[in-house]
């Protein structure tokens, strides 16, 4: 097509953001490829779950794949928590995980949500190492010991509540020296009854409230803890699994964002929810699928803007938590859940996509500018249809690494793809008649980390666009 302009577009926050957990105790973690065909867009961030427990004999290794013998009765009875290892800080491996998978999310153009539970004997050469390993991967989000409050992950059971609440800070205070590029991430528990009027531990934890950047509570509405070690059973005794009303959930999660903000003396920070989820093994999964909707509903119809954004847990997993479960037969492929189609019915609402604003007229060559998924300058092409078309797809003649929108639906092009096919946004959204639509381009860091060369480096990644690429659109069959 030819005679064609282009504008600037300026991607920013949506009214709340939405996050997806990929990869835990509890499943495998899914490319970013095939999350993408599944779910039409990109997420703000993806949550990756890792452990660093290094001054234990057992480690690097995952303590379920050492300790494989061990007589275990709950998830997080063994020596140090049950997940993937981190392998970079002194161990200084960057290559595999979880650095592969964060360049994965990058080039996808979502930022990175990196959970992390690390022993808290650790010594400062430890933390500026692990921050040292942060510094390429952008606007970086840490969560540092995660439900900190609670009595099941081992770094509780290795110092005080107080050292937990003291460790925090004292990573915070390493990441804010060595790499400022990363927000952290405070979760714990929160207010957790409705007639409470403080958090729990709240003495221990007030500090690490008003350091953190990023203020969060887990929050399931319905779970089963004893997973896999029993099965839920209906008027079981010694039950292991519990359920909330949704209106309850939200409401206590609202309590703890307005306390959290009393403790930091009437300033506001983020407040995210880092787990999110109603578990298919209590509920059933039609259930599940109904408290998920109506959670978001109650955040939609709320009129004050107190919410940044919830991750949802997870895309896969091995029990009932996931929108897919993983097929016990093959551990690659994933069974889908009636939680999926609500769960993609919601993140395309307009509520929870990112704001895009146009800009002026451009001429090329052009240079993008990627901040993060809520930060980032791309190109607006407006494109007209005649009616529903037939084919539609974009040539580029580089090695530029692409994601792109149109008629709601993203694709990614890598450095070495050069065709894009994007009839599939018009499968599920077929144009009733002629109409205006506009496809946006936005340049992620092809290698998924920043060159930390450029001046501002730390927090932007830029990729130069010579031309626009080709595009091909018909509306009958070649023959």
């Amino acid at each position: 097509m030819k005679g064609l302009k282009a504008y600037s577009v300026h991607m920013g926050k949506a009214k709340c953001a939405v996050d997806l957990g990929d990869g835990s105790e509890r499943g495998e973690y899914v490319n970013q490829d095939y999350i993408l065909h599944k779910l039409g867009r990109p997420h703000r961030s993806i949550s990756l779950m890792y452990c660093y427990y290094p001054l234990d004999e057992q480690f690097p290794g995952r303590i379920s794949e050492v300790m494989k013998d061990a007589e275990v009765s709950f998830q997080w009875d063994y020596p140090y928590d049950d997940y993937f290892t981190y392998k970079g800080g002194l161990i200084g491996d960057t290559e595999g995980e979880p650095f592969n998978y964060m360049r994965d999310v990058r080039r996808h153009g979502q930022d990175v949500t990196l959970t992390l539970t690390i022993d808290p004997n650790v010594t400062d050469d430890h933390l500026i190492a692990i921050a040292k390993d942060l510094r390429p991967f952008g606007r970086l989000m840490l969560r540092i010991n995660h439900e900190a409050t609670g009595n099941w992950f081992s770094f509780t059971k290795r110092t005080t509540y107080q050292g937990v609440a003291d460790f925090y800070c004292r990573f915070n205070k390493v990441l804010k020296e060595y790499a400022p590029n990363v927000s952290t991430i405070l979760c714990i528990g929160g207010i957790e009854d409705l007639n409470a009027t403080e958090i729990i531990m709240e003495k221990e934890f007030s500090q690490a409230v008003k350091e953190t950047d990023i203020w969060s509570v887990d929050k399931y509405m319905a779970l089963h803890w004893g997973w896999p070690y029993d099965v839920a059973l209906k008027d079981q005794e010694n039950k292991q699994y519990g359920r909330s009303k949704v209106a309850d959930t939200y409401a206590l999660t609202k309590m703890s964002y307005r306390r959290f903000k009393e403790i930091n003396g009437g300033v506001s920070k983020p407040m995210v929810m880092s787990e999110f989820n109603a578990d298919g093994d209590v509920t059933g999964p039609y259930e599940q699928a109904e408290m998920v909707k109506s959670f978001c509903e109650l955040l939609k119809n709320d009129p004050e803007e107190w919410f940044s954004g919830f991750t949802f847990y997870q895309f896969r997993d091995r029990g009932r938590l996931g929108l897919e479960i993983e097929d016990p037969n093959y551990s690659d492929c994933g069974i889908e859940q009636p939680v999926m189609k609500v769960y993609k019915e919601l993140i395309h609402d307009d509520f929870f996509k990112p704001s895009m604003t146009r800009g002026e007229e451009i001429q090329f060559p052009v240079k993008l500018r990627w901040g993060g998924s809520e930060d980032a300058e791309g190109i607006e092409v407006p494109l007209h249809f005649e009616k529903n078309p037939h084919f539609c797809e974009v040539t580029f003649d580089d090695d530029s690494n692409i994601m792109m929108e149109i008629n709601g639906k993203w694709f990614y092009k890598s450095p070495k793809a050069k065709t894009i096919d994007l009839m599939s946004a018009f499968y599920e959204k077929p144009l009733e008649g002629a109409a205006d639509l506009t496809l946006r381009l936005f340049a992620p860091p092809a290698s998924g980390e920043n060159d930390l060369s450029a001046e501002d480096g730390l927090m932007n990644s830029y990729q130069t666009i010579e031309k626009l690429p080709s595009i091909r659109i018909e509306y009958e069959p070649v023959l």
